[in-house]
């Protein structure tokens, strides 16, 4: 019956649950310190996962979502008495309502998680279609993570597009959807904190209170178009709920060391006539002016034929020798990282040959699928083919790879599917596309991290990906994308890094002075430098058509400020680098908010952690003279930059910082 759905057991196998109803099937599966929830409708078309890689590795396949391998396995004590089932885990006290299934867990302060009273999932349709759940919702709760979303670092009121999207110039206070799909967030109330994350690449919405009905209590909720429904509820403090969700998906990937230095990039240079000499005299303008360079992000002009971006063709009258390029680059200390495009425009030269072999996303007829590209239209490449993923990697052995260009900046890659009727091949078992769009990205992310050590011994390699996803980390790191010039951007910025840190992501930053909109102007541009010296990604990027590139040089008049800032960062990369690799064995970010370490400190301060020493104090708004600072309580005292003396924990400050100054920073005692 419709919103009448009683549960009975099935099987205890001790690890894991088993409860039906009808054709209904809830699976509760007990790992430490996690509990995993399967709401299973129909047993044929449960899809794999490639989020969740406790063991570090994803088959190609995919892995079964009710897979316990890897996991650190548990058996409480099950007791049942008057229709409700009783147990402890994950430190916590139990009870599931065998009515409705509603789930509830509570500690000595109160109720950290429940479902909502009525009915809580989708059983029948009754919440229309795909996955829905809703839980209990407190009114001043506070919400953490969802990847790269808009807005203040908590997200309680707002509710947001579960979906990805080429959001160039956004407005990162409020634009949504954006680059990353991430349906993990943590929610911290009065009894506690808990983490959700729902194992799914689907489209969907998520609110935190933005939807209200009269029916019900206050909720949270999400849904999506998957039907079956696998999700993982993580216990511990938000710090604690980070390092454990990291390590389910598989860990974070180390990044060489040149990647913490400056890495230019710009449009202007590849899209010029001359490209070759533009890229040439960015090296020679680095050392006339003092600045050291790690690395060089190429943006796609360099495929150009014509107007159009052609991915792995290489213009030969803008760079006559890929090879000779990367070698003038790598003998003056820098690593080329070339931008490449899982689109391919229906007059690429390789197009009718991937067509013909069946390897672009495509309609049931079996043609292939069409989409609005950069320059017209387009096809994309279907990695869950496994002849179409070899046939990628060898494009990048033999257009890249062979000229020195082995580490890949992944762009472009948010798989724009709408249409319920293009299919991908999906490992030999046919797909919706638009169900798996996120991991599209993973799988080309996957590819070039295969191919750079197919062909290398025991270095690092760096790959960068635009869109990313649970379990992208294991492959690439990933950036902001395309964001937009102006104060309150930069302020937002600092938001969204927040957010991503807390959703679990260690190596990104932003384009330092904006990607789109005008050129900063000197006190932007100078705030944005003195901020962006602590992102673990240091770059300045750029489109403004009829605006000069924003580079380091953009103000001749600014040079020794921009030197000085530079110089910084020159110094702070050992310190960077010691850092990542502590966070890639500890599974936590490298800049993050201070609360995760003091839990009652501001959570919208605008200093953060760049690591575990050092905190950092940037100024965000026009106009302002100094910054203000209440130095944390886990530390025994704070320093100054550059001063001797130890201040007190605690202690509330006012700091001069002018534009032009080195920013406010304090080294922990």
């Amino acid at each position: 019956m419709k919103f009448r759905h009683l549960f009975t057991l099935k099987q205890n196998a001790g690890s894991f649950l088993e409860y039906e109803s009808d054709n209904l099937l809830m699976r509760l599966d007990f790992f430490e310190h996690i509990l995993r929830v399967a709401l299973i409708k129909d047993h044929d078309h449960l899809l794999p996962t490639w989020c969740v890689a406790p063991e570090g590795t994803c088959p190609d396949e995919g892995r079964n979502k009710l897979s316990a391998d890897g996991f650190q396995i548990e058996a409480p004590e099950i007791k049942e008495e008057n229709g409700i089932v009783y147990f402890d885990h994950a430190g916590l006290k139990f009870s599931i309502e065998l009515m409705n299934f509603r789930i509830s867990a509570q500690n000595d302060k109160g109720i950290v998680y429940q479902d909502r009273s009525g009915l809580a999932y989708n059983f029948d349709g009754e919440l229309g279609d795909g996955s829905v759940h809703f839980t209990r919702r407190e009114e001043d709760q506070k919400i953490y993570g969802l990847g790269d979303k808009s807005g203040h670092v908590n997200k309680n009121g707002r509710s947001f597009d579960l979906g990805t999207g080429d959001a160039m110039g956004f407005k990162a206070e409020y634009s949504d959807p954006l680059y990353k799909h991430l349906p993990f967030y943590i929610c911290e109330n009065n009894a506690g904190s808990y983490g959700l994350f729902y194992d799914t690449y689907s489209n969907g919405r998520i609110n935190f209170g933005a939807e209200h009905d009269n029916y019900f209590e206050p909720f949270n909720s999400i849904r999506y178009e998957e039907e079956n429904m696998v999700f993982y509820l993580i216990t511990g403090t938000p710090a604690e709920i980070i390092q454990r969700f990291n390590a389910m998906c598989g860990g974070i990937a180390m990044v060489p060391k040149w990647a913490f230095r400056y890495c230019g990039s710009t449009m202007e240079y590849t899209d010029a006539p001359n490209a070759d000499e533009q890229l040439r005299g960015f090296v020679s303008k680095c050392e006339e002016n003092g600045i050291k360079a790690g690395g060089f992000y190429l943006s796609s002009g360099y495929t150009q034929i014509g107007d159009k971006r052609c991915v792995f063709h290489w213009n030969t009258d803008k760079v006559p020798s890929p090879e000779g390029l990367s070698d003038y680059f790598r003998a003056h200390g820098l690593e080329i990282m070339p931008n490449i495009k899982p689109a391919f425009l229906s007059d690429h030269p390789f197009y009718e040959t991937i067509a013909a072999n069946g390897w672009f996303l495509h309609y049931q007829d079996g043609s292939p699928a069409v989409f609005l590209f950069w320059g017209g239209m387009a096809s994309y490449l279907d990695f869950t083919n496994p002849d179409a993923y070899e046939f990628w990697k060898e494009c990048v052995r033999e257009n890249l790879v062979k000229y020195g260009y082995c580490n890949l900046w992944n762009d472009n890659n948010e798989y724009d599917v709408w249409d319920k009727d293009i299919y991908a091949y999906g490992f030999g078992k046919p797909v919706k596309a638009r169900l798996i769009r996120p991991l599209f990205s993973q799988l080309m992310a996957k590819a070039g991290r295969e191919v750079y050590y197919e062909t290398h011994n025991d270095e690092t390699p760096m790959m960068i990906s635009r869109c990313a996803a649970a379990g992208t980390q294991r492959y690439a790191t990933t950036w902001t994308g395309d964001n937009y010039t102006d104060f309150r951007d930069l302020r937002f910025n600092h938001y969204q890094a927040m957010t991503m840190s807390l959703s679990g992501f260690c190596f990104f930053g932003q384009d330092i002075g904006g990607f789109s909109g005008p050129s900063p102007s000197r006190e932007l541009f100078l705030r944005w430098l003195q901020y962006g010296i602590f992102t673990p990604r240091f770059t300045l990027h750029s489109w403004k058509p009829g605006e000069p590139s924003t580079m380091p040089w953009l103000y001749e008049d600014l040079m020794d400020e921009v030197r000085m800032l530079f110089g910084l960062r020159e110094k702070l990369v050992p310190y960077l680098f010691e850092q990542m690799q502590r966070c890639v064995k500890e599974n936590m970010p490298l800049i993050y908010p201070v609360f995760l370490k003091q839990p009652d400190y501001d959570r919208e301060a605008d200093c953060f952690m760049c690591g575990e020493n050092i905190l950092a104090c940037p100024a965000f708004d026009e106009g302002v003279s100094e910054v203000k600072v209440t130095l944390p309580s886990f530390a025994d005292g704070w320093k100054l930059r550059g001063k001797g003396e130890t201040i007190q924990k605690g202690t509330e400050l006012c700091v001069p910082c002018a534009p032009c100054d080195l920013p406010v920073w304090f080294e922990k005692v």
